[in-house]
């Protein structure tokens, strides 16, 4: 009777609206075409947001969007778990592409007394007598709790929730199940869906509209937010509306960085508007409403996040070329495929150290812990600057500063954290200085300074526990593959395991991810996506020993490069340029934004994919505005790195809310001693030691140059060039074989008319 009730309001609702809409639930966008929505998403929506003349009749969202009022609410327990699974359900009411703008919600057991199926209130299906998906609410159990493996205690009101960043290479997401990846942990988990960069749609006049630009991927992310913390707030869900941390891996990695970064920044409403979602209206004056009716009192709903996990976050792009074209730079031996390739390394490098230096950077010594003025002492705050003496410097090619005596800092301290936590190897197997592999009793008696020496020199393979790459378990990034074999500039080559740590992964902590993507388009998990530009021979092909394929002459490329720059300057539908929407700097400690409280960016020191500065940079952003931010750049790790060494995602999460919540210290746990050898036949490992040195005490060192001669051969998966990052993959449009990706960069675009007597002779010679 109470859902026969609920659905007679929002009936009532809608008749009482005065003035119909004309253009069906697309809104003005037409109607979407995908035709492959699954009968189990909340269709009723489109249904209720016909009657609605704008997105901003709220009554008529909010009774639309509770998932109370949703027949087709359905769960089905997941008893290995212990844990409840909603089918995705529609997170908007006005989708373009309803396949795509979906939320499924995981719930661990312990919270949950049963299903309500007839509206009492009363629980009738529970976990006992569940034997498939059943249609009903949740009847929430408040008092019980769960214990994470590392010591915390949550309640269904003060669980962390997860959510899940998908958008691989910044393409779409389908609508997928959520996976009880953290049941066990007591956090509740959201899978999204999202539009991204190569979606369309087919309008009411036939017509095929592109519909995949930034920000969408973001603004379906927010809504889906939305729509989760809404439902909290009614009761309809369990979870705390506050503790809400987003993760994520490459192009979602990404998003996971600029899901934080924008937290309830009114610069993304309008996206969120255009889609209907919850709990963000435009006044008649054009001033936002945020606020949703909970027992009829206005209560404020935000849409950003506590903290962030982001691995290999593919973020800024604003700087992203300039960025990884410096870091190729520093090493003087790096091998480029042409001579336009290297000039154009060279001059966006000197751009660079432009950017940088124009924003007169300060980092407090206490917050980063490195004594970077040499006084003996972490009390300065230091400004960070690039300068450029092609004698002081000459073995990085000319540069140096306080902003690489950072950088450097930063690297060091991420390979002594992983020398001094090789307890936590599992299954490794580890060899003799003759090559032999030790026996099991010259193994388990190895101590800390055997194995750090051991890794250094390369004597290692890593066992095969855990899965492959990817946050939580599966690779999310684009094609991986080898790099080229042996190193640019250094000893030791690429170990044949390729980019992603290990012939096993060595991914310790958590597998599984946060989505179930059995059924789904598999660039939704990234496994088999074709990223950026699929058709080699365009200047976005990762390897090309040619500029470009797609233009006959430097001058028609430079027409290209400033045709699609005007573009993104005119500015979009609302007027804003969609690539400094993207610049997560652009927001973090900027007016109108609620910064998270923490954010963690985890890559691989062998990334292909984005620099190290990016996520440098992200850092120093976030600790001038006061939030924890850790960089982790892990060893032998490539794009994608999964949790080793004893890490792992809830381990993170607890420690978090034990800092800032419960007041409950959490600690790693301790490791378990190796027992016995692996089983591998020869070494794997890298060997450092042409680069690094470790003295007796276990403390590893080494120059600038060393570490980058070691990060770019690691890196031989993308070139510096013109917007060339892992063959086009950080644009907004895809390219093919005879069309380039859009061009956005402007420091690229300067380079190019600023030196175009000296780079037109090089193009295509």
């Amino acid at each position: 009777m109470k859902k026969i009730l609920s659905i007679l309001l929002v009936l009532m609702m809608l008749f009482s609206v005065t003035a119909f809409a004309e253009n069906g639930s697309g809104g003005e966008m037409g109607t979407p075409s995908d035709g492959d929505t699954a009968s189990s998403e909340y269709t009723a929506a489109d249904e209720i947001t016909e009657a609605a003349d704008t997105a901003s009749d709220k009554e008529i969202i909010e009774a639309a969007l509770n998932l109370a009022n949703n027949p087709d609410q359905e769960w089905t327990y997941k008893s290995g778990a212990d844990a409840w699974v909603l089918t995705p359900v529609t997170a908007v009411t006005r989708p373009v592409i309803e396949s795509e703008e979906g939320v499924s919600v995981c719930v661990p057991g312990a919270y949950v007394k049963g299903i309500d199926t007839d509206g009492d209130g009363e629980a009738d299906v529970t976990a006992a007598t569940a034997t498939e998906a059943v249609k009903g609410s949740l009847v929430i159990d408040y008092e019980a709790t769960v214990t994470s493996t590392n010591g915390q205690t949550y309640t269904a009101a003060t669980a962390p929730v997860i959510l899940n960043t998908g958008a691989a290479g910044y393409g779409n997401s389908s609508n997928t199940a959520a996976a009880t990846t953290y049941a066990a942990e007591g956090y509740i988990n959201v899978a999204c869906g999202n539009r991204g960069k190569q979606d369309s749609y087919t309008d009411a006049e036939g017509n095929t509209v592109y519909t995949g630009d930034a920000p969408s991927c973001l603004a379906d992310q927010k809504a889906a937010t939305r729509y989760v913390k809404y439902n909290i707030l009614l009761g309809n869900l369990p979870g705390s509306v506050e503790y809400w941390v987003s993760t994520g891996g490459s192009g979602g990695g990404a998003h996971a960085a600029m899901f934080a970064a924008t937290s309830n920044h009114p610069d993304f409403y309008d996206y969120q508007i255009e889609v209907g979602a919850v709990g963000v209206y435009r006044n008649d004056d054009g001033s936002y409403c945020t606020t949703v009716n909970i027992n009829g009192e206005e209560v404020e709903l935000s849409d950003g996040a506590w903290g962030c996990v982001a691995y290999s976050a593919i973020t800024s792009l604003y700087e992203a070329d300039m960025a990884l074209a410096m870091e190729y730079t520093l090493n003087t031996g790096f091998r480029y495929n042409t001579d336009f390739q290297q000039a154009m390394a060279g001059l966006l490098s000197r751009e660079y150290m432009d950017c940088i230096n124009a924003q007169n950077l300060t980092v407090e010594e206490a917050k980063v812990g490195f004594d970077l003025d040499g006084d003996g002492e972490l009390k300065s705050t230091v400004t960070l600057s690039i300068e450029y003496d092609e004698d002081k410097y000459a073995d990085t090619n000319g540069y140096g500063g306080t902003y690489l005596e950072m950088y450097l800092a930063e690297l060091t301290e991420n390979l002594q954290w992983y020398v001094d936590n090789l307890d936590y190897a599992e299954g490794w197997t580890w060899f003799g200085s003759n090559g032999a592999a030790l026996t099991d009793e010259e193994a388990a008696a190895m101590t800390a300074a055997d194995k750090a020496q051991a890794f250094i020199e390369g004597r290692y393979a890593k066992g095969s526990s855990g899965s492959m790459g990817g946050p939580d378990g599966d690779r999310i990034g684009g094609p991986g593959g080898n790099p080229p074999d042996g190193g640019h500039g250094g000893p030791g080559g690429m170990p044949p395991d390729g980019m992603n740590g290990g012939p096993g992964g060595e991914r310790h902590g958590f597998s599984g991810r946060g989505s179930d993507n059995t059924d789904v388009a598999a660039n939704s998990g990234g496994d088999e996506m074709d990223v950026g530009t699929p058709g080699a021979g365009t200047t976005q092909a990762a390897g090309s020993s040619t500029d470009s394929d797609n233009y006959s002459s430097y001058a028609e490329m430079l027409a290209a490069y400033e045709a699609d720059v005007a573009e993104f300057a005119a500015g979009d539908a609302y007027g804003k340029n969609i690539v400094n929407l993207y610049d997560p700097l652009n927001y973090i400690g900027a007016e109108g934004t609620a910064d998270p409280a923490w954010m963690r960016i985890v890559c691989g020191a062998k990334e292909g994919d984005i620099a190290m500065f990016n996520s440098l940079n992200m850092q120093i952003a976030a600790l001038n505005a006061g939030i924890d931010a850790t960089v982790e750049w892990q060893w032998d790790g490539g794009h994608v790195p999964g949790e080793i060494l004893g890490s792992s995602l809830p381990l993170w999460v607890d420690r978090m809310y034990g800092e800032y919540v419960s007041g409950v210290e959490t600690v790693k746990p301790a490791a378990e001693a190796q027992t016995s050898n692996g089983t591998a036949e020869s070494a794997t490992g890298t060997d450092l030691s042409g680069w690094v040195t470790i003295d007796e005490e276990g403390k590893v060192s080494f120059t600038l140059a060393d570490g980058m001669a070691y990060r770019t051969q690691g890196a031989g998966k993308a070139v510096p060039g013109f917007d060339v990052i892992d063959y086009g993959q950080e644009d907004y449009v895809f390219g093919d074989s005879d069309t380039d990706a859009r061009h956005w960069s402007e420091w690229v675009l300067k380079v190019l008319r600023e030196n175009q007597e000296t780079l037109e002779g090089l193009f295509n010679r």
